[in-house]
């Protein structure tokens, strides 16, 4: 019977998925001469060949493939031994390692460390910002135990490492300059802001999800500025210059901004986590997943900020109400995540 080696198969796992030899051993923080290397003992154990020569580059043979394929249920069966192994702390005590992107760090992440703190003293939650990409990378390679990422940049169904957790649907407010004449209006309506100059990024989600829910509403919008931190953009709303879709999760301490609430044509976006398929029932990492859900429960009850939020009550808005005072959280910019 063939020697079936765990290292080498998630390595020859990780070049599958990073495409060459120099991306894996950066990955798996390996040399590519040690990678190359576990590959071709691995290859000697299990009797056939797994990469061949294409161009400068080498690919996986069909032979790896099949290897791969049976090795996935080995992967998802020793997540869920390593899960079962650690019930016996009965999720009370643990470390789970967070990567997230901007917005949800001040928004979800660090409210549900807070409440961890109170609820579940035992368990240690290490926070890493890290935007999806790089979130998705560290998930893979083991370095993170639970990513967020918006839901359009979240791995497929297909992908057979990870599994996906809805969290939040993030609506999304209108920022106005304080004397807009619609800061006031009964009723908004995303279709009522069609005519205006719109400010958001050149390029990335946000600009993609800004221009979606326009074009959902009808119209296409006119980009008068350009910006990729929340801070820039909202003092541009504030002067004047343009209005802008921001996300309730994303509201910046001290805006001067008219924040409202759009009607029927609200658009949102979804905000998910992802673990390792398997390890979604070891009980740190589901306490953690239940503060999280806990959070985004309350953020989507909340309204958006109302008018001089920061000089009325000093806070910066629903996502981290009672939370900034409590903990002393500093303020920072927010980039377009």
């Amino acid at each position: 019977m063939a020697e079936w080696d765990i290292r080498k198969l998630q390595i020859l796992r990780t070049l599958r998925e990073e495409g060459t030899v120099t991306a894996t051993a950066a990955a798996l923080r390996m040399t590519p001469s040690a990678v190359s290397q576990q590959l071709t003992n691995l290859a000697r154990q299990l009797g056939v060949p797994l990469l061949e020569a294409h161009g400068r580059r080498v690919r996986l043979t069909d032979a790896a493939r099949l290897v791969l394929r049976h090795a996935e249920a080995v992967f998802e069966q020793l997540e869920r031994a390593e899960a079962e192994l650690a019930a016996y702390a009965d999720g009370e005590v643990g470390e789970v390692r967070i990567g997230a992107f901007s917005t949800a760090v001040p928004a979800l992440v660090v409210p549900a460390v807070v409440a961890l703190r109170v609820t579940h003293p035992g368990v240690r939650v290490q926070v890493r910002e890290a935007e999806a990409a790089q979130a998705y990378d560290l998930l893979g390679a083991g370095e993170v135990d639970l990513a967020l990422s918006l839901a359009a940049q979240a791995p497929t169904a297909r992908d057979a490492r990870f599994r996906t957790v809805a969290l939040l649907a993030d609506p999304l407010d209108v920022a106005l300059p304080p004397a807009h004449p619609l800061a006031d209006a009964e009723a908004l309506r995303l279709a009522d802001l069609a005519a205006e100059p719109w400010i958001f990024g050149g390029s990335g989600p946000w600009s993609d999800i800004t221009r979606g829910a326009c074009e959902a509403a009808g119209f296409s919008p006119a980009q008068a500025h350009s910006a990729a931190g929340w801070p820039a953009i909202l003092a541009m709303v504030e002067a004047g210059l343009g209005i802008a879709l921001v996300p309730r999760t994303a509201a910046v301490p001290g805006a001067g901004v008219v924040m409202r609430e759009l009607g029927a044509d609200r658009p949102v976006r979804h905000v998910v986590a992802a673990v390792r398929r398997g390890s979604e029932d070891a009980p740190a990492v589901r306490t953690v997943l239940t503060a999280l859900r806990g959070v985004a429960e309350e953020v989507g009850r909340l309204g958006p900020p109302v008018r001089g939020v920061a000089e009325e009550v000093g806070r910066s808005g629903p996502p981290v109400r009672g939370v900034a005072e409590d903990v002393g959280l500093p303020e920072r910019p927010a980039r377009n995540a």
